[in-house]
This record gives structure tokens, C-alpha cells and sequence, in this order.
């Protein structure tokens, strides 16, 4: 039973409250729940990454200052709607993108700029590496980002005291702890997920490697503590609750629980942290977790990286580093030519009139085909992004297919990926969606659905995404009954009663989007072509 105004107030000020703070590409999120994990106020910060010519990074200042303003809006909506000043809470999580590259000195100094999961620099890395543990490791973990430094000779490799994700950053400034959720560690080096710690063997193996290289370190005394979900991981301290409120109302004290991976929260936020369920995280970035009920049959597959659950059981996850931003292009162009018409029309209104449009169109899309690849796509085989849109001749160039194929290509490298996973006999009983792309019901998701040949569900919370998700493992932290699990946790005190709309794969969709992902294979070589052109 909702919560009555009152009700909420008191919690409040009690301090009864659970936070969740993500940093999303596009969108740093607050999420404050109530003691039933209900949301009851938001806070954004929006914010882009940037390409400085070599590297996708974001400014130094804003990470920090991001979660500070994230912090501020939502302070400033639980003032509006409750007529309280926000002070005390139970407990706290930050969660943010997984992998990339910050590395610290001795003294707590960024080395180099904070070099972002979208970047595909460590080409050279990621297969020595792979090679070496004969385990995949993408180009975006933090180890292909270190061991690329190293064979690059960067200056600052000898200074480095630490690394971490942006995840670990942030919490580390909050309580000065150096620790990391097993999830979001599992994007930083492989993990073992019998010790639920980073293996042994393939660390030992690290160290050889550089050894040789003259490094004289070692990367396990680089690497963050890994913690498992439950666990405490520190407390906020007086310089913490500055950092996030300098106007000081805010309380030191309150415990944090593991900073996690966007991955992790993900699956929280949608109860896919069993075997056999899964999810997709739709956003700048598109990806699908799969919990393994065994290993696979091989580790070295390019196209699936082998991570955790935030309680370290393994997981198999295709990624693939663009999806809305295209979507988001167009959306931008037509507005702008709204304007220019003098006929401006509301943003949010293009979006939801385009998709459900899009469910008006050809099943494939009337031969319209697109690469939406602002950054490079390694399932692909593309390392640096050039977006094109290409149509046959004879294609059915209508507004309805312009926008069924934007939709579709979002998922296109995702479907293209999954076709792996089926090939080594992975089950999937349960599929859940989440992210901006699903507010507008049923149309992303129904062509998720075709894409994937699978049924996809979205919950009630799908438009919450990764901030609730870290909210909810706060509370979990904070609640939990002795012995209790986290499956256990949030079936029965979390997602118990709450609405969801599922929809089966239409046949014909099915169908429609088979024909289309064959021509946006063929328009990839393309894409290819462009790469080196443009080179």
C-alpha cells in the first residue's frame, strides 16, 4: 500500500530513506525511495562526454560537481513535494557506466583524464590479454586501458597508486574507501566467482607480463577491495557530505553499500539476478545480461564478456556501445526544422508520435538501413564510428520506416551478438527491459522482443533505471533478514505485486527484423569502408 504524505515526511526525517545515485552516460540520476523501496523524489544532472581526439572522456570538474547538482535537484524536489529539508539517510549507493580507466596517485590526483568505456583504443591490449588468460577481455575494461598505457609508455604509469571505475571514484571520495562491488569489478579484471575475488592465476599472470615490461608493481595492489552486495562498504563522512551538499544540511554517518556497475544495477532494477533470467539496458549503450546456470562452453568468444552478478555469480553480457544516440540525432534535426517552420513542437511529443508511428511500418523496415555507430563497434568489427543511413533503391522512404529503422538498428549489433549466445545453448526463461527507449509502451520493447526472439517484459519501474536499481541495494544492505538473498530480497520485498507488461515475439516482426539484420550486416561492410576512407 502506497504511503500516505505524511507517512513520507516522517521517513524522512527519521532518516528511513535509501538513496541511489548512477552516473548514466547522458544523465546523472538521484533516486530516493521510501522504507518499501517505493521512488518518493528525483534528481538530474544532465551532462556529455566529449572526444578530445584521441580519447572519449568527461571534464574532470563535473565529476564531482555532477553528482553535487544530481544531489541539489533532488534536495530541491523533496522540499517542493513534502515541504522538508533533506538531512539524514538510512543508507546510500553510487553506481555508474562500468569499466574504463582512473587511475590515482599516492596523493589522490587524477593521472589522466577519466577515459570512458566508449573508447576503443586498447585494441592491441584487449588480444594480448586475451590471449594470454585465454578468457575474452574487451577493449573497454579497466585492464586492456592499464596494460595499453603500459604498452604505450605512458609517463604516468609509474605513478599510479590506484585504479578504479567511475563507480569507485566517486565512492572512494565519499568515504575514502578504495572497495568496489564484485559486479563492476568483474569489468575491471576477471573474476573467480567460486572466491567471489579477482583470479588469482590470471593476476599472476598480469604481473609477469609487465614485469617484463619494467613495471614494478603489482596490479592487485592497484585494483579496488571487491565486496559483494549486502555487504557494508563504508560510511559517509563529514567531507562526503560536503562534497554532496555544501550548503551542509546533510549528515555523515550513513553506511554505503558496494559501489556497482551500470551492469549490476541494471539487474537489480529488474529482478534478473537469478539463473536463466536476463535483461537489456537500453541506452547511449545497449547491453544484455544473461545469469548462467553453467559455464560456457567457451570462454574466448569475442562477441559475449563473461562478468557477475553483483553477488558474483557469473554472467554472460553482450555489449555494444551505441544505441539512442542516433535516435536522439534525428530527433534533434526534426525539432530543428520544427523551429525553422515556426512551428516548434515539443521534444518529448516528437519522441513518443515517431514511435508509435514506427509501429505503422513495414516489418523490415521498407529496405531502410542503418548504422547508427557514433562510437566505434567492436561486435561489429568496427573500431572507429562513422553513423550512415543507406536505402535501396527501391525502398519505402516513409516517416513510419525512417523511425522503425532507427529503432531497430538500435538493437542491430545487440541481436547480431546474441546470435553467439545461442549458439552456446544459453537458456533464457525471463527477459526484462529498461531504460528511456521503453517509455513509450510497447514499441521498443515489441521490437526488442523480434529482435531477440524473445519475450520481453517491462516493469513499472523500467524509466527509474540504474539509480532506483543502487537505491534498492542500499535497502538491501540496510534490511536484509539474516541469511536472506538478494533474489530472495527483492522477490518478496521488492517486486512483489508490481506491474509489468510482457509481450511474446509477433511472428511477423520476427520476420521483418531477420530481413532487416541481414541487410544491416551487408550496410556494415559499408560502414567499414567508411572507417578506412575516412581514416
Amino acid at each position: 500500500m502506497a504511503k500516505t504524505k505524511e507517512q513520507i515526511i516522517q521517513e524522512i526525517e527519521e532518516g528511513k530513506t535509501t538513496l541511489g545515485i548512477e552516473y548514466g552516460s547522458t544523465r546523472i540520476k538521484a533516486v530516493l525511495d521510501d522504507s518499501d523501496n517505493n521512488p518518493i523524489a528525483i534528481g538530474t544532472f544532465d551532462w556529455e562526454n566529449t572526444f578530445d581526439g584521441t580519447y572519449w572522456t568527461y571534464a574532470e570538474s563535473e565529476l564531482l560537481n555532477g553528482i553535487q547538482s544530481a544531489y541539489a535537484s533532488l534536495k530541491a524536489d523533496v522540499a517542493e513535494k513534502y515541504g522538508v529539508t533533506l538531512s539524514k539517510l538510512g543508507a546510500m549507493g553510487i553506481s555508474a557506466m562500468m569499466h574504463g580507466y582512473l587511475p590515482l596517485d599516492a596523493e589522490g590526483n587524477l593521472l589522466v583524464p577519466f577515459r570512458t568505456w566508449r573508447n576503443t583504443t586498447t585494441t592491441q591490449a584487449a588480444r594480448e590479454l586475451s590471449d594470454l588468460f585465454q578468457f575474452h577481455i574487451p577493449e573497454r575494461w579497466s585492464v586492456s586501458h592499464i596494460y595499453q598505457a603500459v604498452l604505450n609508455g605512458e609517463e604516468h604509469v609509474s605513478k599510479i597508486d590506484f585504479f578504479t571505475t567511475l563507480a569507485g571514484y566517486a565512492h572512494w571520495k565519499l568515504t575514502g574507501e578504495k572497495v568496489l562491488s564484485v559486479g563492476d569489478a568483474s569489468g575491471m579484471f576477471p573474476i573467480d566467482s567460486e572466491t567471489k575475488g579477482y583470479d588469482a592465476k590470471m593476476l599472476e599472470k598480469f604481473d609477469a607480463l609487465v614485469a617484463e615490461k619494467g613495471v614494478a608493481w603489482k596490479v592487485e595492489d592497484l585494483l579496488p577491495k571487491v565486496l559483494v552486495a549486502g555487504e557494508v562498504a563504508g560510511t559517509l563522512t563529514a567531507d562526503g557530505a560536503a562534497l554532496l551538499d555544501p550548503a551542509g544540511d546533510l549528515e555523515p554517518g550513513c553506511p554505503l553499500c558496494p559501489p556497482e556497475g551500470d551492469a549490476g544495477t541494471g539487474m537489480i532494477a529488474t529482478n534478473s539476478v537469478a539463473q536463466r533470467t536476463g535483461n537489456v539496458s537500453a541506452g547511449t549503450s545497449v547491453f544484455s545480461m544473461v545469469v548462467l546456470e553453467h559455464a560456457l562452453k567457451d570462454s574466448t568468444i569475442p562477441e559475449i564478456d563473461l562478468v557477475t552478478t553483483p553477488v558474483g555469480d557469473p554472467v554472460a553480457m553482450v555489449h555494444c556501445n551505441n544505441c539512442t544516440s542516433d535516435i536522439n540525432d534525428w530527433v534533434d534535426l526534426l525539432a530543428d526544422y520544427s523551429r525553422a517552420m515556426g512551428q516548434p513542437v515539443d521534444k518529448g511529443d516528437i519522441y513518443t508520435t515517431l514511435f508509435n508511428e514506427a509501429l505503422t511500418g513495414d516489418k523490415d523496415a521498407g529496405g531502410l538501413v542503418s548504422l547508427p555507430f557514433i562510437s566505434g563497434e567492436t561486435v561489429m568489427g568496427v573500431q572507429t564510428g562513422y553513423p550512415l543511413f543507406v536505402r535501396r533503391q527501391n525502398a519505402n522512404f516513409t516517416i513510419a520506416n525512417f523511425m522503425r529503422m532507427n529503432i531497430m538498428a538500435a538493437f542491430g549489433a545487440l541481436a547480431a551478438g546474441n546470435e553467439a549466445l545461442r549458439d552456446q545453448d544459453v537458456k533464457i526463461d525471463k527477459l526484462y527491459g529498461h531504460g528511456g527507449i521503453f517509455k513509450t509502451p510497447k514499441v521498443a520493447q515489441s521490437l526488442l522482443a523480434a529482435a531477440l526472439d524473445a519475450p520481453v517484459t517491462v516493469m513499472a519501474t523500467a524509466g527509474e533505471g540504474g539509480a532506483w536499481g543502487q537505491a534498492v541495494a542500499a535497502s538491501y544492505m540496510l534490511n536484509k533478514a539474516e541469511g536472506e538473498s538478494l533474489a530472495d530480497f527483492l522477490n518478496d520485498k521488492v517486486f512483489a505485486g508490481m506491474e509489468g507488461v510482457t509481450l511474446e515475439p509477433d511472428a511477423a516482426d520476427v520476420e521483418g527484423y531477420k530481413a532487416f539484420l541481414a541487410s544491416f550486416k551487408q550496410a556494415n561492410e559499408a560502414e567499414k569502408a567508411a572507417e578506412k576512407s575516412f581514416a
